[in-house]
């Protein structure tokens, strides 16, 4: 067999992310996903100082669109972009859906990109995604069964507990730090501050994940805008580049249950394309569905080794004005999770903390972030992981 000579991976040239938009979410809204896309689309362009035509690529990742498609969705706003995408990976989505753009604004393919995430959630959606979720989770879950997300990742977390020596109270105090985090975030839904106590003491869900370590489902959108730096510039936009980014989908398929993600396998490349190490970083935005999926990331992205999670979890406070700023908004364990828009949240947070433009508490003097996602759950692991390191331009 043939040796594959692979190009090696490359970093960004002229590229901005600017313009991070969130549409406040709503628990239950009877408005349809194109409703809250539309209003996302709407701030972008009237912040950019820009009409919606002049959106020449879109990038749209939800999944309650049906029966419309992206580009269903083009002739619903008025668009007529020259490079259309759709990124249907869940909590990869946003990481993914930058990369993407920034290689057609590199290319010439386009030159302002509008990357948006919006679902809707009525009272019975919920149930309905997860009918029809996939081919994988109608033939070899449900006809046992399954019982969702929550049934997953308990498999998960119990597998994580077991060969690692997490606790719930490493759980919580994550969660804890999130939501002190999230008192601060005007857009949150979770309004209460959280004690470990109350976390400890939560009803259960599926053993051993309690109520607080699940998202709250909710309705809303993100965005932001991929551009080049001189548009980013004639615009008078604040902006961020991006230094490097990491892209894996179905990451070690033979690990019986899953204790790692895609990060584990390219983690290593991020870094030296950026040029930085991960003591580099002033914030850190994970992907958080359920806390042990931060704890992976906390792993895999490079922070501690594997099984060294916990010990990494109780050497720090996790809160915005203390050590390793993370979640700053509060991620979807206690802002929400608003469909595919949950996959948007850290990276619109991250590029508001390092341009300066931040709805939450400050981190000092922020100016690089890393933002990861993990997406697309079946029984036993998530198939969709993706990082970026994202930088504050130096004004």
């Amino acid at each position: 067999m043939k040796r594959i000579r692979r190009k090696a991976r490359r970093g960004y040239e002229d590229v901005a992310v600017c313009v991070p938009v969130t549409i406040p979410y709503e628990r239950y809204a009877t408005k349809t996903a194109h409703w809250w896309i539309a209003r996302a689309l709407c701030e972008l362009a009237g912040r950019a100082g820009l009409s919606h035509r002049d959106f020449d690529g879109l990038s749209v990742s939800s999944f309650s669109l049906a029966p419309d498609s992206a580009v269903g969705l083009t002739q619903h706003l008025g668009l007529s972009p020259r490079w259309l995408d759709a990124v249907p990976m869940g909590g990869a989505s946003a990481v993914v859906a930058l990369r993407r753009a920034a290689r057609a604004v590199e290319a010439g393919d386009a030159s302002i990109v509008a990357c948006v995430a919006g679902d809707a959630n009525e009272v019975d959606s919920f149930r309905k995604l997860l009918s029809s979720f996939s081919r994988f989770a109608q033939d070899a879950s449900y006809p046992y069964g399954y019982g969702g997300p929550n049934g997953s990742f308990a498999l998960l977390t119990d597998h994580y507990m077991r060969s690692y020596g997490a606790t719930r109270e490493d759980f919580g105090k994550l969660c804890v730090a999130q939501r002190d985090n999230a008192l601060t975030y005007p857009h949150a839904i979770m309004k209460k501050p959280l004690t470990l106590d109350a976390y400890l003491e939560a009803r259960p869900i599926a053993d051993p994940i309690h109520l607080f370590d699940c998202v709250m489902p909710c309705a809303g959108a993100e965005a932001f805008l991929v551009t080049t730096v001189d548009i980013a510039r004639d615009l008078d936009l604040a902006f961020a580049r991006p230094l490097a980014t990491i892209e894996r989908h179905n990451a070690f398929p033979d690990d019986p249950v899953q204790f790692r993600g895609g990060w584990a396998m390219d983690i290593d490349e991020l870094y030296a394309v950026a040029g930085i190490s991960p003591d580099a970083l002033d914030l850190v935005e994970t992907y958080d569905d359920y806390p042990v999926i931060v704890m992976m990331q906390f792993e895999d992205l490079g922070f501690c080794r594997k099984g060294e999670g916990p010990d990494f979890v109780r050497s720090h406070t996790f809160t915005n004005d203390g050590s390793f700023p993370h979640n700053t908004s509060g991620g979807q364990l206690s802002a929400g999770q608003a469909g595919a828009a949950g996959g948007y949240l850290g990276l619109v947070e991250a590029l508001r903390q390092v341009t300066g433009q931040s709805l939450s508490r400050p981190v000092p003097d922020a100016r690089r972030a890393l933002v990861s996602g993990f997406g697309m759950i079946n029984y036993d692991r998530g198939l969709c992981s993706g990082a970026v390191i994202l930088e504050g331009d130096a004004p």
